[in-house]
């Protein structure tokens, strides 16, 4: 299994930065690689922070890169919709989705996958993370070798990504403070004792969840089957219940508001816990019909 840890460069996802990046990309598709062109002056941003920029792009699943050749960068079908819709990444329904690529990419946002589909602790410190972690590594391949900084880093960068700095650093940063992370808008993690550096999962506010993103992600998940356990959508690696931190009453509750667009049945008869996908409609479909609701 190949594993990718620390590529961020310590730099989490800053806002304005995925507008920038798209925009860029969508005018010049080379604008990382460009030998011509400095990317530093282009974007207006220092060196890390470009090549940190290049990789956000990569794992919240807005662009993809060359595998050879110029490693010139395009917009993904999920891209190209932000792009057209929410270029400014302002909606939830577009942070939701972005959460779902970044908390499944096993092979490039290791530690995030990691943390979201198997780090089992509620309640956990850098050091209970970051434990958990190495032992994942060694499990997944013993040959692998990753410096306990960059797992350390990897954590900070978790913290970072959805916690406000102004929660985490109170009195010296501004709640005004620009830096933020936009996924600190989902609600996944807050922090219990501050002086002890305890931090918790949480579940976000399921009203802020639109059924056709969550049908997106059930569908993709789905690999082409009709029927879909509810205990697999709960605890199932890369699934709703995981990625978004929800327990076995929010998970119906969210699915409830799928059924009520008449998506999906739930049945729940005889033990047998299931829902049934009522339509043939795609991941990016799905995705389409949401933009095109909140336009409306």
């Amino acid at each position: 299994m190949k594993m990718k840890f620390r590529a961020h460069d310590t730099f989490f996802i800053r806002k304005g930065w995925l507008n920038k990046g798209m925009k860029y990309v969508y005018r010049k598709p080379n604008v990382f690689v460009d030998k011509n062109e400095n990317p530093m002056d282009i974007l207006g941003i220092g060196a890390n922070m470009v090549k940190s920029l290049r990789y956000w792009l990569q794992v919240v699943g807005l662009t993809e890169e060359n595998k050879s050749g110029q490693r010139i960068q395009t917009l993904t079908e999920l891209g190209k919709s932000v792009f057209v819709h929410d270029r400014y990444i302002e909606e939830l329904g577009t942070l939701h989705l972005l959460q779902y690529k970044l908390a499944t990419n096993k092979e490039n946002a290791t530690a995030w996958y990691f943390f979201f589909n198997e780090f089992f602790m509620s309640e956990f410190t850098k050091e209970d993370f970051v434990r958990s972690l190495e032992n994942f590594v060694l499990m997944n391949d013993e040959n692998f070798s990753v410096a306990l900084r960059s797992l350390n880093d990897d954590f900070l960068c978790i913290v970072n990504t959805y916690l406000s700095r102004y929660k985490t650093h109170t009195g010296k940063i501004s709640p005004e403070n620009n830096i933020d992370c936009p996924l600190g808008e989902l609600g996944l993690i807050d922090i219990l004792n501050k002086e002890k550096k305890i931090y918790r999962k949480t579940t976000p506010i399921i009203k802020d969840f639109d059924p056709w993103i969550i049908l997106a992600i059930i569908i993709e998940q789905s690999k082409g089957k009709r029927e879909i356990n509810l205990n697999d959508l709960l605890i199932a690696p890369c699934n709703i219940g995981r990625i978004f931190n929800l327990d076995s009453i929010s998970l119906l509750e969210l699915l409830h508001k799928v059924e009520k667009i008449g998506e999906i049945k739930i049945i729940r008869t005889a033990g047998l816990d299931v829902i049934r996908i009522n339509n043939d409609r795609t991941f990016q479909e799905c995705i389409e019909t949401y933009y095109k609701n909140i336009e409306i």
